[in-house]
């Protein structure tokens, strides 16, 4: 009987770290968080998929559901908090709370998640990797595309594409599956793959039937991701929502050959981030 008692205490204990309900934060917008050191050490980095907790290990990851609405994210732990004294018992990054519709607290749900949950190649046919593969560029095509601003900008906004995917390869932040598409693609028959199935969709494309087309294709990115990596597609498409929006503000329209004046980004630039959010399910 006692042996019975002690393995049932044990079983509830165990259930209470796996699982558990309360109040919901988020931290990272306005606040001067964005690019501080966290308790792991790590920079915070305020759209990305992490959060904070008073006692679950770092580097695991949770599920965090939003009871209101039924929305989920997966998170990874990089930080120590909230406070006790606030009763919250999670805060989220506000990249992730966007993710579940939280406005300012909501009540969620905690659960942990194995490692061995998130997705790789090796879950995609050919055909679905391939477009996983194309899928930054093709999110900072779409950008472009909305309002083309001579050479410079062009190279630029190149460049930005390219900075976002050698950042990817070293953060830190980066889920595994971002991390598998980037690897894929950093290898030349990776690339050889993105480079052919993009001139077969965009070929002969004018500007505008381009983002068009661009944005019809990250929402079947979307819907991929939804159904074969749910607990990856929140982080993999943030990283293409911050692709898009550093294209963006990579160059001035408007400015001239070399960007002298102009906007940071222009109004067309702004209603196709609308579009690409809306797209990706945000």
């Amino acid at each position: 009987m006692i042996r019975f008692v002690v393995v049932a205490l044990l079983c509830v204990a165990s259930s209470h770290v796996s699982a558990e309900q309360g109040h919901a934060s988020h931290y990272g917008h306005g606040d001067g968080f964005h690019g501080r050191k966290t308790a792991s050490g790590e920079r915070f980095n305020a759209f990305a998929m992490t959060a904070a907790h008073r006692a679950r290990p770092m580097g695991s990851y949770v599920r965090v559901t939003n009871l209101a609405n039924g929305r989920s994210v997966r998170v990874r732990i990089n930080d120590r908090g909230p406070a006790r004294r606030t009763g919250k018992i999670i805060d989220l990054s506000y990249g992730a709370s966007r993710v579940i519709g939280m406005g300012g607290t909501a009540r969620v749900s905690v659960q942990e998640l194995a490692e061995e949950a998130m997705a790789g190649k090796t879950n995609f046919t050919k055909e679905e990797w391939t477009l996983l593969l194309e899928s930054p560029m093709i999110a900072g095509m779409a950008v472009t595309a909305a309002d083309p601003s001579g050479l410079w900008g062009l190279l630029k906004e190149s460049f930005a594409g390219g900075s976002a995917l050698a950042q990817a390869a070293t953060s830190v932040n980066t889920s595994a599956l971002v991390k598998a598409v980037v690897t894929d693609f950093s290898s030349s028959e990776g690339r050889s793959t993105a480079r052919d199935g993009l001139k077969a969709k965009f070929a002969a494309s004018q500007p505008s039937d381009l983002k068009m087309k661009a944005i019809d294709s990250l929402r079947q990115v979307s819907a991929l991701l939804d159904a074969k990596a749910p607990d990856d597609a929140a982080s993999f498409k943030a990283w293409l929502r911050q692709i898009s929006q550093s294209t963006a503000e990579a160059a001035t329209e408007g400015g001239g050959l070399f960007g002298l004046g102009g906007v940071q980004v222009s109004e067309a630039e702004k209603a196709t981030l609308t579009e690409i959010s809306s797209a990706l399910g945000s």
